[in-house]
């Protein structure tokens, strides 16, 4: 297939870029990475008369750790973030989520700024990210703000983000002390979109209790979502099996599950709840080693 006819721009500042949003307004679409752009407009069903590539921009790319924070360019590719020291300290959970990305050739190219701002609702990093309480950067012509993961997806390929505005950049606090998170998903077989996907995070207090929990799950609802009420049955309980299971069971209470040729809705509520339960479980055991560990290392 062939798309329609546009103008190409090349931008190589987030201000030049953001200046030929504000001129072409809804006749242009950002490209980044273009794993999810490109195609539809090769179906035709996104005709923008303005295509502008931020390939160019250097201030949005880049891994960092810095005071305690993660912060990941918006440009950064899931190979980079996969293969990243500082999101393989800071946040684990991320690089196993990148690691499952479609294939080699999306995850050489595709962004996580650009799979964001997508928000298809089968993709993978909108659980990992809510549950690892992530902050977006979004600059546009009133400034710059900042967004909570929470609050950032809204429903299928909707965001909080305006149509004037550029994601520049994904902050995650780094891993505190006795804390765990895991991503597991059950993968389309030809797309390799989730079916389900299930992030959890842990962090467990002195006395081995839930003292943070979050759990993100992503292809049940038109968006991905936190399960509160699975966060809410571990708040301050003892993480054993038992406990876990329970909160798991609950994972897509309340929630319109998506019904469609891959999956009927009632196999994805079930299945929502197997994989909490096998992440949640992960993200408790790598919370507990995660304490032995730094414990161990402090009486050398």
């Amino acid at each position: 297939m062939i798309p329609a006819a546009f103008a190409y721009h090349r931008p190589r500042t987030v201000q030049s870029a953001l200046r030929l949003l504000q001129l072409h307004g809804h006749d242009a679409k950002i490209l980044a990475g273009g794993q999810s752009l490109l195609p539809m407009m090769k179906l035709r069903v996104a005709t923008p008369a303005h295509l502008i590539d931020i390939g160019r921009v250097a201030s949005l790319r880049g891994i960092r750790l810095r005071q305690g924070v993660l912060r990941i360019g918006a440009m950064a590719t899931h190979q980079e973030i996969e293969f990243s020291p500082a999101v393989r300290r800071a946040a684990p959970a991320l690089v196993e989520t990148a690691a499952v990305i479609g294939d080699l050739q999306v995850r050489n190219l595709g962004t996580i700024g650009g799979a964001l701002i997508h928000a298809d609702p089968v993709a993978d990093y909108p659980a990992t990210v809510l549950a690892l309480d992530a902050e977006f950067t979004l600059q546009g012509p009133a400034g710059v703000r900042t967004v909570p993961a929470a609050e950032f997806f809204l429903g299928p390929m909707t965001t909080d983000a305006g149509p004037d505005e550029i994601m520049t950049e994904v902050a995650i606090p780094a891993s505190p002390l006795r804390f765990g998170a895991a991503y597991l998903k059950m993968p389309n077989p030809a797309s390799g979109f989730a079916l389900v996907g299930v992030a959890a995070a842990i962090g467990l207090d002195q006395a081995g209790r839930c003292a943070h929990v979050r759990v993100g799950i992503t292809g049940v609802a038109s968006a991905a979502y936190r399960a509160s009420g699975a966060e809410a049955a571990l708040a301050g309980q003892e993480p054993t099996d038992e406990t876990l299971a329970r909160a798991a069971a609950v994972a897509a209470d309340g929630v319109d599950a998506n019904s469609d040729i891959h999956a009927s809705a009632e196999y994805r509520t079930h299945l929502a709840g197997v994989l909490a339960r096998r992440a949640l479980v992960l993200a408790r055991d790598r919370a507990m080693a995660s304490g032995r560990r730094r414990r161990s290392a402090s009486r050398v």
